[in-house]
């Protein structure tokens, strides 16, 4: 093209102007010059060029003025715009111009006919138009073709044939034009003209003035093209065949829609994906959100509806559209009526209660706080989960329970990756989901037995989880988008600290919730259990009679546990003996009674009696922490002839091993002050012993009972059966404080404890307990382990048949104490002083 580099100049002709015998034109020696730009004109051509630059405009103004001849230059580089003499080639065609038309934009459309080969001798100036002084390149003379020659001219046309044949052109008529030249030098003009090949290799073939050696540039020419066109042709084949069978299934189920519209069974994918659609619209997503949810929706329809990749894009749309991006429950926010509830569901957990209507009053000031993380941790049976669906109803909110007992796998906390048909999001988006709003009170039980594997650690991924400052955009592998969790409100349970990471731990606001007394026992059960359970094995309340004296009896003989599971299972098998007798015709009310609570429960599990009234040397009773209450714990000491040797049996974990090591420095330390031999440790052999050695027993809170088992054994002085303790020790002989009081002052009482010693910066602890638990033991708080002895030394009324007998060993010089000179009498009314507050002190 000339002039313009958006158009260019085709031809549009294949075949010779004249005949051979055609006299050449005289060329005149000066003529104007028409650059052009992605093509080379070769002779006896007829194309038509778009002129539009002013210079071209001028050449071809003064070529029409005059005798219509001008030279056809090529140019060496394209994107020049007003070429200069040596931005020309110096051979080109001088070509006649036939016809000219002006366009409406004042570009030129002109005719043009290849006349004869030139080259220029010399540029005469370049304003306003390029002139130049040119000379004919004449065709040499016509000899008879030699057998190569012959051979080279019908390659030619056979090459020329079957590229046509490849490209689907009929070579009919290009074949007749071309079998009917039979010089070298116009048949190889005649092909260039019509190939596509750069300008360079054209300009090549141009220049060329042999016309054999010309012919033979255009046969290598011709066989680069064939290869071209063959491979094209092949892939075009194999596009064909795909188009095919596209255009087959697409025919078909055209055909099908038209079955199912006779049948007035119409639907289908146009309507499922409408469908979508709607719904994607109708969803409230977030903008980036709905975005990518088009996307899909968009890939959906391009896709064959029976493709798996289809069923994942259609599920995946689905969990989007059904998904709860703004839709919200509203909260109750009446305080009072809140409290109610907690109240009617809950016996006693006051400070829960308090910490949730705390929660219910800043919501109310401030609706954009974000949901708090609380944790409740207590023993099994104490109410956590149940506690969970009183505050979702409280708020009047869903509630959906998630149990992370064993969960290994990181993909249950954020979802599995859309690569096949079964993933799924994340157990969280699932909740979300099927609670249908975006801020629902999840419990996530159990977050205390997670684990991990090589799948993965879902406690590193509940911190994303469980953090405010993240979880407002949660981002689950499945769905690939961000959403809000910061209105969700996270409950946490578990019964220890220890296995929780201190990372997600850090995140939660934790509240103990700790083991019942047998009075609180005996109030919930006569609240909640015996109703639920009559109700559920077919009775009315009224046809079941049992006391508070029965129940605590139940209590007592039956259930020694934190929590109310066996109490409410000793009550449903209660409940099922009379639904039994009630089926047999027996008319209610049902009444149990001490006497006949036996023949409900069979023979009582734990009676008064089974502690031991005298422990002999060597023994102490400590209390001890699990994840299911407190525990009493008894420590054996024995000593032996030996040579110092320190045996240490019953499961003990590292803690309690270094707490007895300590225990045995510090009597070696304090050996004079306890009346012991100073040489025990070379003379005499200590074996520590702690009962039910298949149970691990690990933890800083036996320090004291093993000290004080030690000084027993060594001393020979028994310990008070009735006086129980715990706390850890120093080197120093500091008693150092510990946790879990409540639980472990229950389990004392439990078990008929009169007397518990507990380490004195515990004292702070005792506001837990409620004042008639107090009441029922002795509380006594000791700083150093040179308190510990005299409290605990055997100085109390001995058994009766060993009533004539003194309790008490005598004591060496200067270590006798008041109330080891107590008589037995005395302590005996210990427990009835307790009643007051101060005496604990």
């Amino acid at each position: 093209m000339a002039g313009d580099p958006n158009e260019g100049g085709i031809p549009l002709v294949g075949g010779p102007l004249s005949d051979d015998k055609t006299p050449r034109p005289d060329i005149p020696a000066i003529m104007p010059v028409l650059p052009v730009r992605d093509i080379v004109v070769f002779n006896y051509m007829i194309l038509p060029l778009f002129v539009g630059r002013e210079k071209s405009v001028k050449a071809v103004d003064a070529a029409l003025s005059g005798d219509r001849y001008i030279l056809i230059l090529s140019q060496k580089d394209e994107t020049i715009d007003d070429p200069a003499a040596e931005d020309m080639y110096q051979v080109g065609t001088v070509g006649m111009i036939m016809r000219m038309l002006k366009m409406p934009d004042g570009r030129l459309k002109v005719l043009v006919q290849g006349l004869s080969r030139a080259r220029v001798k010399r540029f005469v100036t370049d304003d306003p138009f390029h002139l130049a002084e040119v000379e004919a390149l004449p065709e040499a003379e016509g000899k008879e073709l030699t057998s190569e020659q012959e051979a080279l001219i019908r390659s030619s046309r056979e090459l020329s044939e079957k590229i046509l044949s490849l490209r689907g052109i009929s070579p009919a008529d290009i074949m007749g034009v071309l079998n009917s030249v039979t010089e070298p030098g116009r048949l190889a003009d005649l092909i260039a003209s019509n190939l596509r090949m750069k300008v360079v290799d054209a300009q090549a073939i141009l220049e060329c003035e042999e016309p054999v050696e010309r012919l033979r540039m255009v046969n290598a020419q011709l066989v680069k093209e064939a290869e071209v066109a063959s491979m094209q042709n092949k892939i075009q084949s194999m596009a064909r065949e795909g188009m095919d069978k596209a255009q087959r299934d697409f025919f078909l189920r055209e055909q099908m829609k038209a079955i199912k519209r006779e049948l007035g069974d119409e639907g289908g994918e146009d309507e499922e994906v409408e469908g979508l659609k709607k719904a994607i619209e109708k969803a409230g997503m977030p903008k980036d959100v709905k975005k990518e949810a088009l996307k899909q929706l968009g890939r959906l329809e391009s896709m064959h509806p029976d493709s798996s990749e289809a069923t994942v894009i259609r599920t995946y749309l689905d969990w989007m559209t059904e998904l709860p991006w703004k839709k919200q429950s509203k909260d109750r926010l009446d305080i009072k009526a809140a409290k109610t509830i907690l109240d009617d569901d809950h016996f006693d957990l006051e400070k829960v209660k308090e910490r949730i209507l705390e929660y219910l009053s800043v919501r109310k000031l401030n609706p954009k706080m974000k949901g708090p993380i609380l944790c409740f941790v207590g023993p099994p049976g104490v109410g956590k989960t149940s506690l969970g669906r009183s505050i979702a109803r409280s708020l009047g909110r869903k509630f959906h329970r998630l149990s992370l007992g064993g969960m290994r796998d990181e993909a249950e906390i954020r979802g599995h990756r859309r690569t096949y048909i079964g993933a799924m999001p994340g157990r969280i988006i699932q909740g979300i989901k099927g609670c249908a709003t975006r801020n629902p009170v999840i419990m996530l039980d159990e977050v205390d037995k997670l684990g991990n594997d090589f799948r993965g650690d879902p406690s590193s991924a509940l911190l994303e989880v469980l953090d405010p400052e993240q979880n407002f955009s949660f981002t689950d592998h499945y769905l690939n988008v961000p959403f809000d969790l910061s209105s969700v409100m996270f409950i946490c349970t578990a019964n220890s600290l220890d296995t929780i990471p201190g990372p997600l731990l850090d995140r939660m606001e934790v509240i103990r919730i700790p083991g019942y007394t047998e009075q609180e026992k005996v109030k919930i059960a006569r609240r909640f259990v015996m109703p639920r359970q009559a109700k559920d094995n077919g009775l009315k309340e009224s046809e079941v009679k049992l006391s508070d004296e029965v129940l605590a009896q139940v209590v007592r003989e039956y259930t020694r546990e934190a929590g109310l599971r066996n109490l409410e299972r000793e009550i449903g098998s209660i409940c099922r003996k009379l639904a039994r007798k009630k089926a047999e015709g027996e008319k209610g009310p049902f009444a149990i009674n001490e006497k006949n609570l036996h023949k409900y429960l069979g023979v009582p599990r734990f009676l008064e009696d089974e502690k031991e009234l005298v422990l002999p040397p060597g023994v102490a009773t400590g209390l001890a922490w699990t994840p299911y209450g407190g525990e009493m714990l008894h420590v054996e000491v024995s000593t032996m002839p030996g040579t110092g040797k320190l045996l240490l049996t019953g499961k003990l974990g590292d803690v309690m091993k270094e707490s007895a090591q300590a225990a045995v420095s510090l009597a070696r330390a304090k050996a004079e002050q306890y009346g012991i031999p100073t040489d025990f440790h070379e003379k005499r052999d200590i074996h520590i012993h702690v009962p039910a050695g298949a149970t691990p027993k690990d933890g800083p809170s036996a320090g004291v009972t093993l000290v004080t088992a030690l000084i027993s054994s060594l001393s020979g002085i028994p310990v008070n059966a009735e006086t129980c303790m715990t706390g850890e020790i120093s080197l120093r002989g500091r008693v150092l404080p510990v946790g879990g009081i409540k639980e472990k002052i229950l389990a004392a009482v439990a078990q008929g404890m009169k007397r518990v010693l507990i380490p004195a910066q515990n004292k702070k602890d005792l506001q837990d307990i409620p004042e008639d638990l107090r009441a029922r033991i002795n509380i006594k708080f000791v700083e150093r382990v040179d308190e510990v002895w005299p409290l605990v030394r055997m100085f109390a009324k001995a058994p009766a048949k060993v009533a004539s007998k003194p309790a008490v060993k005598p004591v060496p010089k200067g270590e006798a104490t008041p109330e080891a000179k107590t008589p037995a009498k005395t302590p005996a009314k210990a427990p009835a002083k307790a009643k007051a507050p101060g005496q604990t002190r």
